[in-house]
C-alpha cells in the first residue's frame, strides 16, 4: 500500500488516538488503516476476511502509531458492539470510527433477488448503522471522537443499474448529515466519504447478467481514471481534521454534484441516456 503525506498544522494531531476501521482488508479500508498508522494512531484494522486484515497489519509494523488486525462481519450488531467495547476497555476511549465496509451488486434491477437486496442492505446500511450505534454512546461520555462513513458519489446523484448500490449510499449521507446536527452538542463529529470511482476491488465486484463495473463507474463519472485510495484516505484525515460534513473527490464529482442540485430534472434526463448507452455497450 502506498503511502502519502497527511497535511496538517500539528504533525502529532493523530498520535496515540485509537481508531476502528471496518473493511480494513483492502481498497479504502487498507488505505484508511495505512494513513493512521502512518500518521502515529492505534488501530484496529478489521475486515470479514481475516486473513487480508491480517495481511495489513502485518504490513505496518514499521508504522509510527500501532495496529492490531480482527475478523469482523458487520452485519453482526452483537460482534461490532463487543469489539468497540474491548477497544474502550483496552485504550480507555474509541476516537474514530470507521464504517467502511461495502460492496456494490451492478446490472437490471429486476435481476436482483430478495436475498441479494437484503445482503447488500444488511451490509451498507445496516452495517454502518451498527457501527454508529457502538461507538456512538462512548463518544457522547467521551464528549469527542468522530465517525467517518463511507458513502459514494452514488449517494449524492442517482442512475440505474446500480440501483441498490444507490439506494444505500443516499442512506448513508443521510444518516451522517442528520447524525451530524445532533453529535455537534456532543463535540462529536461526522463525515461522510462521498468519492467518485476509487480504484479498489468494488470496481471489478460481482454484478448480474454481465454488468461490468469498471465500466460503468469510469464512463458514468465523468473521470478518466479510478482515484487513487492512498489519495482519499489522506484527504479524509485532513476532512476530519477540518470537521468538514462531506468529502466529495475529485473536481469533477464535485461538479457533478452541484450540477445535480441546481438542475435535477437535466441531470436526471442525461443519467437516463447514460444508462441507455450502458445497456447496449454491455448488452444488458
Amino acid at each position: 500500500m502506498k503511502r502519502v503525506l497527511v497535511r496538517g498544522a500539528d504533525p502529532d494531531r493523530w498520535t496515540g488516538r485509537t481508531a476502528i476501521v471496518t473493511g480494513g482488508g483492502s481498497g479504502i479500508g487498507a488505505a484508511l488503516t495505512t494513513a493512521l498508522v502512518d500518521a502515529g494512531a492505534d488501530v484496529v484494522c478489521t475486515d470479514i476476511d481475516g486473513e487480508a486484515a491480517d495481511r495489513i497489519a502485518r504490513g505496518l509494523a514499521s508504522g509510527r502509531g500501532t495496529v492490531r488486525a480482527a475478523r469482523l462481519d458487520v452485519t453482526d450488531g452483537d460482534a461490532v458492539r463487543a469489539l468497540v467495547d474491548a477497544t474502550v476497555d483496552r485504550a480507555g476511549r474509541i476516537d474514530l470510527m470507521f464504517n467502511n465496509a461495502g460492496f456494490a451488486l451492478g446490472g437490471n434491477t429486476e435481476m436482483l433477488s430478495p436475498a441479494q437486496w437484503d445482503s447488500i442492505i444488511d451490509v451498507n446500511i445496516r452495517g454502518v448503522v451498527h457501527g454508529v450505534t457502538a461507538a456512538y454512546p462512548h463518544m457522547i461520555r467521551q464528549r469527542s471522537g468522530h465517525i467517518v462513513n463511507t458513502a459514494s458519489m452514488a449517494g449524492l446523484t442517482a442512475a440505474g443499474l446500480l440501483t441498490s448500490y444507490v439506494m444505500t449510499k443516499h442512506a448513508v449521507v443521510g444518516l451522517s448529515l442528520a447524525l451530524r446536527t445532533e453529535a455537534a452538542a456532543h463535540g462529536v463529529g461526522v463525515l461522510a466519504l462521498c468519492p467518485a470511482a476509487v480504484e479498489t476491488p468494488l470496481l471489478d465486484g460481482p454484478g448480474v447478467g454481465g454488468f461490468s463495473g469498471r465500466s460503468y463507474y469510469l464512463s458514468g463519472q465523468g473521470v478518466r481514471a479510478a482515484y487513487p485510495a492512498d489519495r482519499l484516505a489522506a484527504e479524509t484525515l485532513e476532512a476530519i481534521d477540518r470537521n468538514r460534513p462531506l468529502l466529495v473527490v475529485p473536481a469533477q464529482a464535485r461538479m457533478a454534484w452541484r450540477f445535480s442540485r441546481l438542475a435535477p430534472g437535466v441531470m436526471q434526463h442525461l443519467a437516463t441516456k447514460f444508462v441507455a448507452q450502458q445497456r447496449q455497450r454491455q448488452k444488458l
